[in-house]
């Protein structure tokens, strides 16, 4: 007796099989950010989820100890959570062992955001 799951599920799995040549998400990631190994790309990854989370809650708890409420709440939580961000993810990445590659990766931001450049090394003669 054939089941019609098993078939539909048959079909799909032909699909998702890997493409020699064509890298992963996470190799891709790996790639980008110039880490060792995929390790360090999860760990990167739980970083920027943890700090992201801790940032919302550290806000919401910020502006309970107000009165504010609605847009004007809306308002000044964005730009806190803003400025909340680098702190936090500093401050999880140092748990998780990635705070080097956070230092650099929030300067990098950070120059970007401003507008600077990095200086161009100057030619030896």
């Amino acid at each position: 007796m054939k089941s019609c799951c098993k078939d539909s599920f048959d079909d799909q799995d032909t699909n998702k099989l890997p493409v020699p040549g064509k890298k992963s998400a996470v190799q891709k990631l790996k790639d980008k950010w110039q880490v060792k190994n995929v390790v360090q790309v999860i760990l990167i990854i739980c970083t920027f989820a943890l700090g992201g989370s801790l940032c919302a809650y550290c806000g919401r708890r910020l502006l309970s100890l107000t009165s504010l409420e609605g847009a004007l709440w809306l308002a000044i939580y964005i730009p806190l959570v803003t400025i909340l961000w680098p702190l936090c993810v500093l401050l999880i990445s140092i748990p998780l062992g990635q705070f080097s590659f956070f230092k650099k990766y929030l300067a990098k931001l950070g120059r970007k955001l401003v507008g600077k450049r990095r200086a161009a090394p100057i030619p030896k003669e």
